[in-house]
């Protein structure tokens, strides 16, 4: 046994069995030791953020992590943007960054950079294994860190001799952290203060918005407590048979419209809501004017025990109000838009499909449209860097392979993370992809009003426009391996959506809007 093979019999006795690769040489002895562990299951990316993007997913949907194999610094350094969003969503992903090794790195050969700084800001835990006789234990360290709570992705740094020289002992199993009910002071305070209230709501946020979670939250509803979700959550239930919290706007000022005369906010899962950006003469903090705030259960804490204590204090029901099944009459017809997409994805969408959104402002449509459809999960874009939905729906499909998992993506955020096309076709991934083609940067038009910058001229045009010459998308997913076809009427949509929905295997739909 050498410190790589250490490295992956330690990974697969702690059930971390998917890993999302980009290799190269300083990972050479961690790929030959995949052939002597079937348990552990290598996806090759072609690009290092569809491979941190896919860990992002897997976690989320398997509540357990998944490691990457990335190459140096500059293999991390092109992960980072979906590791943002990870650390964002509290996912758990042990992150095995290969290195130089230990007497090469006084060299400074070519791909030597200061990687234990380059992790460091994406990174709830991150060591070096700079001896092959450590690589066991601190790889169940990594793997015990990445759980939190809340959570997040962790960076095993494994230089090159510590992977092939010799190294003894058995598998390390780590110890798994466990989250702590909120304290009874807590449940009792949150009561006294929604009695007391004339409009109290509650935000959820992280764990406080899992199924059970949102049941207890239903109850809440029901006692006259308002429920709300952070805007973007990492997972959350959503469709018939299950109760509908609704979501903190986007736009700030819209939140603060919508929250006008709320006197208390509760936390649950999360904290204090903030606009997503700043804008001139406008505030930071999304809590309205005189209202108090205090927290029910931290990110670190039991939600579902938090909530459920809180909704027996008020005396709640067993059970809050749920929706029924409701699906758009008939298939839509007209030329194609967001909203009319939406209507087709919830008509032909089966039960415990997974939805990977980041749709950016096509995404609303589709949202509206599926909320009364059959169950399923929505993964959100939890940090804000596009280019997550593609390999998010990569490490769904792997975690959940009898899932149908919808990829719904603007055409500007697929360019950045399109490597991940290949990758569902080479495995074969039951995904199917839908691009929603305007051929612009909406948001950016939308953004660039609100900040007062003005009205785009000539040349601002050119840094929002995705046109001259528009994309190909249909030749760029076939060239990937996807079947592909372009859509441009709502009945040339809803026929390749419930195309897609009737058989296997990854599908690729533009949708020209």
């Amino acid at each position: 046994m050498n410190g790589a093979d250490a490295l992956i019999a330690t990974l697969v006795a702690n059930e971390v069995t998917a890993c999302f690769a980009n290799p190269g040489t300083s990972e050479m002895q961690f790929v030959a030791a995949l052939d002597g562990v079937p348990a552990m299951r290598p996806v090759l990316c072609q690009f290092e953020g569809v491979a941190t993007g896919a860990a992002d997913g897997y976690g989320r949907i398997a509540e357990k992590p998944a490691c990457t194999l990335l190459h140096l610094g500059p293999g991390y350094g092109n992960g980072v943007a979906n590791l943002h969003n990870a650390r964002r969503a509290y996912t758990p992903i042990v992150n095995v960054v290969g290195d130089h090794a230990t007497y090469h790195r006084q060299y400074d050969a070519p791909l030597n950079s200061d990687i234990a700084t380059l992790v460091k800001p994406n990174s709830i835990w991150a060591k070096s294994a700079d001896s092959p006789e450590t690589v066991a234990s601190l790889t169940a360290e990594a793997v015990a860190a990445s759980y939190g709570p809340p959570g997040g992705p962790v960076s095993l740094i494994l230089p090159a001799d510590s992977a092939w020289l010799p190294a003894s002992g058995e598998p390390v199993m780590a110890q798994k952290p466990v989250r702590p009910a909120p304290s009874g002071e807590a449940v009792d305070a949150a009561a006294r203060a929604i009695r007391a209230a004339k409009k109290p709501v509650i935000l959820l946020g992280g764990q406080a918005c899992s199924a059970e979670a949102i049941h207890q939250a239903g109850r809440l509803q029901a006692v006259g407590v308002t429920i709300y979700t952070d805007t973007f959550v990492a997972r959350q239930p959503r469709g018939a048979g299950g109760f509908a919290p609704k979501k903190m706007q986007y736009f700030g000022e819209l939140a603060l419209v919508e929250l006008e005369g709320v006197d208390l906010m509760v936390f649950a899962g999360t904290t204090m809501p903030v606009a997503f950006f700043a804008y001139p003469n406008r505030p930071s903090v999304l809590v309205p004017e005189g209202c108090d705030t205090l927290s029910l259960s931290a990110r670190a804490e039991d939600s579902v025990a938090g909530l459920a204590a809180l909704a027996d204090a008020l005396g709640a029901p067993a059970t809050g109000q749920v929706q029924a099944l409701k699906l758009p009459d008939g298939a839509p017809s007209g030329a194609l838009n967001a909203h009319l997409a939406g209507a087709s994805i919830a008509r032909h969408m089966p039960e415990g499909a997974i939805i990977c959104d980041d749709a950016v402002t096509s995404g609303a449509g589709v949202s509206a449209a599926t909320l009364t459809a059959r169950p399923h999960d929505v993964l959100a874009l939890t940090g804000g860097a596009i280019g997550i939905g593609l390999p998010l729906a990569i490490g769904a499909a792997v975690a959940a392979p009898d899932r149908k998992v919808l990829s719904l993506n603007g055409d500007g955020a697929a360019m950045y993370t399109i490597q991940a096309l290949w990758t569902m076709a080479r495995e074969n991934l039951d995904i199917t992809v839908v691009v929603f083609a305007n051929y612009t940067y909406r948001i950016l038009n939308i953004e660039m009003q609100r900040t007062g910058a003005g009205e785009a001229g000539p040349s601002a045009r050119k840094l929002l426009d995705l046109g001259e010459p528009n994309i190909d998308f249909v030749s760029v997913a076939r060239g990937l391996g996807l079947p592909a076809v372009s859509c441009s009427t709502a009945e040339d949509f809803d026929k390749a959506f419930a195309g897609a929905m009737g058989q296997r295997g990854p599908m690729f739909i533009e949708a020209k809007i």
